[in-house]
């Protein structure tokens, strides 16, 4: 069994306040916090620096902690919610971001399953990219696997970079767009407040290159499920909105 821990921050820069906007309704925090209710998960928790937020989450239901102002990722806030819970070392935790209200709650449950039986200590999911836009655009991650199936590196750039062909060869399985969810143990979550910030994570702001840096092998899920996208601009948010008030008819 695992739990679900959800990081949710209010300063986000190119959508400002995102975690609170209007979504068909309810704020978008807890609309992904109502999706990740669909899993098997034994609780699911936000854990927050906001007050604003966790005062939501109060309205809503929905079981929130408030954290420290200072984490420099996710998953730093994350280990400082298991550590206040006092979780055992060897449980399981996903990492849900909050800006994903479209998140499919089989991908939770196939995350925590994969883990479990990889018997690993952090993992996370891949989905075939099908479209040169998605390779190009900054704001889709890409993840390059190892023959085990590890990740040997993520990038916000086009990799592999295909020196030979100017034409993107999307038939191969070769592009491979990171889905931001994660799965690790408690004991790892220990393990990695104590780690250094690395410069590779600062510069691409993907806070798992620091995993990497420093020596772990994150597993990497590949998923048929086609993830919808987070919401990271307008036009996600738009989308999003779309989609429930289509949903609520």
């Amino acid at each position: 069994m695992y739990r679900v821990v959800i990081p949710a921050r209010m300063d986000s820069t190119r959508l400002p306040g995102k975690m609170l906007l209007d979504v068909g309704g309810v704020p978008l925090v807890i609309r992904t916090a109502l999706q990740a209710k669909k899993s098997s998960a034994l609780s699911v928790v936000v854990a927050t620096d906001d007050i604003d937020i966790f005062k939501v989450c109060e309205t809503y239901k929905i079981n929130a902690v408030m954290t420290n102002i200072n984490h420099q990722s996710g998953t730093e806030r994350i280990a400082e919610v298991v550590s206040k819970l006092g979780y055992n070392d060897n449980e399981y935790i996903v990492n849900v971001q909050g800006d994903e209200p479209l998140i499919d709650h089989m991908l939770i449950d196939n995350l925590s399953e994969f883990i479990i039986n990889k018997k690993t200590q952090i993992a996370t999911i891949t989905h075939n990219i099908t479209s040169t836009d998605e390779i190009n655009n900054p704001n889709i991650v890409k993840v390059v696997l190892d023959k085990n199936s590890n990740a040997l590196y993520f990038s916000r750039y086009a990799i592999p970079y295909n020196r030979d062909n100017d034409t993107l060869d999307i038939n191969r399985n070769i592009y491979l767009r990171h889905i931001g969810i994660y799965a690790y143990t408690v004991g790892f979550l220990k393990e990695y407040v104590k780690m250094s910030v690395s410069k590779i994570e600062q510069i691409e702001k993907l806070e798992q290159l620091r995993i990497l840096y420093h020596g772990y092998d994150i597993a990497v899920m590949k998923t048929d499920i086609v993830p919808h996208a987070g919401v990271d601009t307008m036009d996600d948010l738009v989308h999003v909105r779309s989609f429930y008030s289509k949903s609520l008819v």
